[in-house]
């Protein structure tokens, strides 16, 4: 007896996405452990999923993965555009630490944070908020970076107003040919940034999904709240906005490299984002699943070695 079981006329039965086929799904989820890193045919040549092993393994690679990005970018004399995301958050004290390490100043550096909290209009929160993702960076990346830090003229957030221009700020940077790397982690719903499954139903064919750049005051689906409450709020919903702003495939599909990482490791055993990680690789593209384009661009996918499961019913 399981979810594909009873569903039918349960509170669940319309929750989902309605895209979503739940037995393909449960079905990535059923590889053995040592599977999950077994290439696949719509991998892309140069994508890499990372295992690590502990908690500080993955700190300390992904934020090597970043610096080394940037010492590559400023070594070969290009601009580096940055998608960054707020979570996972302890990649960046080992950025700042191997960029200061190495004496690399981020002047060529242009940092476009991907989303932002907001109400319905796009509104976000006040940049010294504790829950704003702004305040976030300032607090983890460009504050502690000190003089190597990149020029606050460069660093983009996804307000109303610049979250609009990151498109255009975007190709401007890559027609003057820099580079274009986007670094993410994947919600429980497959979301990259908070572009969200069910926003397909929206539109008419994959193609005109791929060419969204942004939404502002985007819907979220109640368990990326509840993803966020457990994450960030300490178990309380009641603080998580319910809308946010968010850039969109027509510029994380656009990336030149790719930067992910996956720590959902929750203690005891306990987890929730192995079926994220699954799924992002298994599944194959889909427009109702965000994450499953992820391995079709270079780049290396990180993840604590424990979230490969097996994912397998376990008393707590």
């Amino acid at each position: 007896m399981n979810f594909l079981d009873t569903v039918q006329d349960s509170l669940l039965e319309n929750f989902f996405p309605a895209g979503w086929d739940m037995a393909k799904i449960d079905a990535c989820c059923a590889n053995p452990p040592a599977a999950v890193t077994a290439r696949q045919d719509h991998w892309h040549p140069a994508f890499t999923p990372v295992p690590c092993h502990s908690l500080s393994d993955f700190d300390t690679m992904l934020g090597h993965e970043i610096a080394w990005q940037i010492k590559l970018a400023r070594d070969e004399s290009k601009r580096l555009a940055l998608i960054f995301p707020v979570g996972p958050m302890g990649m960046y004290r080992w950025a700042v630490y191997f960029l200061q390490e190495w004496g690399v100043p981020c002047d060529h550096v242009y940092g476009f944070n991907m989303d932002e909290w907001s109400d319905a209009a796009g509104n976000t929160l006040d940049p010294a908020d504790p829950g704003a993702f702004q305040n976030a960076m300032q607090q983890a990346f460009y504050g502690p970076l000190g003089r190597l830090t990149v020029p606050p003229a460069q660093r983009n957030f996804a307000t109303r107003a610049n979250l609009p221009s990151y498109p255009q700020k975007i190709a401007d940077l890559k027609a003057q040919g820099a580079r274009l790397i986007t670094i993410f982690g994947i919600g429980r719903m497959f979301h990259i940034a908070f572009w969200e499954p069910h926003f397909a139903a929206e539109f008419a064919s994959l193609d005109e999904w791929k060419q969204q750049t942004y939404r502002l005051g985007a819907k979220l689906h109640p368990l990326t709240i509840e993803q966020n409450a457990i994450t960030s709020f300490k178990s309380r919903t009641t603080l998580v906005p319910c809308r946010a702003n968010t850039i969109g495939p027509g510029l994380f599909l656009q990336s030149d490299w790719i930067i992910g990482g996956c720590d959902g490791a929750l203690g005891r055993g306990m987890q929730w984002q192995g079926v994220s990680l699954w799924v992002t690789l298994r599944y194959g593209p889909n427009m109702w699943i965000p994450s499953s384009f992820m391995p079709t661009l270079p780049g290396k996918l990180f993840f604590l070695q424990e979230l490969a499961g097996p994912l397998v019913a376990e008393c707590n």
